[in-house]
């Protein structure tokens, strides 16, 4: 703003001079030399402001785009099935776009597609990541990670329903199987996996392991969850 009024102070000031510059030349023609110098020094002062002036009104470029919602979830089937992507731009200038131009891609397909709108649909369960690329700047892309899972999901089952880890063979796997109206699952990938004792052993992706270096054993229970769905337990024997 002190920029555009200086510009716009100076563009007076000498307009006006040059006015007067040139009624002095009327009035005192035996300065005609001298009132033709100052013209022209303002004239060039006037083209010297108009090409710095410019400088303030430089149209802002996009700097960074960011993707949402943050790390929606989707569900397999008919219902729940898709999520509508945004994408937020930040500009050189500190100001924002909330509709920059942008194409969207996401991989892998084999888990959900996307439209040229950001409209982003379940194909099957597991993890994919989206990317929204400017198209004023293809070096500038927003990412963001989308997670399908089992829809219209009733129970879920896991097995084996106990085990041993030691610490010889520290390792156990579960799978997660899911009932849903569309018919069974595998859901070991997906679910939210829970150990009862994280001192003892932690579970991740139905792999329950051993905590290294512990001297006492005991058991936990470990669970599997999807939403407002949770397994039944199974029991796992920690020995050292």
């Amino acid at each position: 703003m002190a920029g555009r009024l200086l510009c716009y102070n100076f563009r007076i000031q000498t307009h006006d001079f040059r006015v007067r510059a040139e009624g002095v030349k009327t009035g005192m023609s035996s300065k005609k030399t001298n009132l033709r110098l100052v013209g022209a020094f303002a004239a060039f002062g006037a083209l010297i402001l108009a090409a710095s002036c410019t400088g303030f009104f430089v149209n802002p470029t996009l700097s960074s785009l960011a993707v949402g919602p943050a790390t929606p979830t989707i569900e397999t089937g008919t219902t729940d099935n898709t999520v509508q992507m945004t994408v937020f731009g930040t500009n050189s200038d500190g100001s924002t776009s909330t509709d920059p131009s942008v194409t969207w891609t996401i991989t892998p397909t084999t888990v959900a597609t996307v439209s040229k709108t950001g409209l982003v649909t379940s194909v099957a369960t597991g993890t994919a990541t989206i990317t929204a690329t400017s198209n004023q700047n293809p070096s500038i892309t927003g990412t963001q990670s989308v997670t399908v899972t089992v829809g219209c999901i009733q129970s879920i089952t896991l097995t084996p329903t106990s085990g041993t880890v030691t610490t010889n063979d520290p390792s156990v796997q579960i799978a997660a199987n899911a009932a849903t109206c569309n018919g069974s699952a595998d859901v070991t990938d997906v679910a939210t996996w829970t150990s009862s004792n994280t001192n003892l052993a932690t579970v991740s992706a139905g792999t329950v392991s051993i905590l290294s270096g512990i001297t006492t054993g005991g058991t936990v229970t470990v669970t599997a969850t999807i939403g407002s769905i949770t397994s039944n337990a199974a029991t796992i024997t920690v020995s050292p």
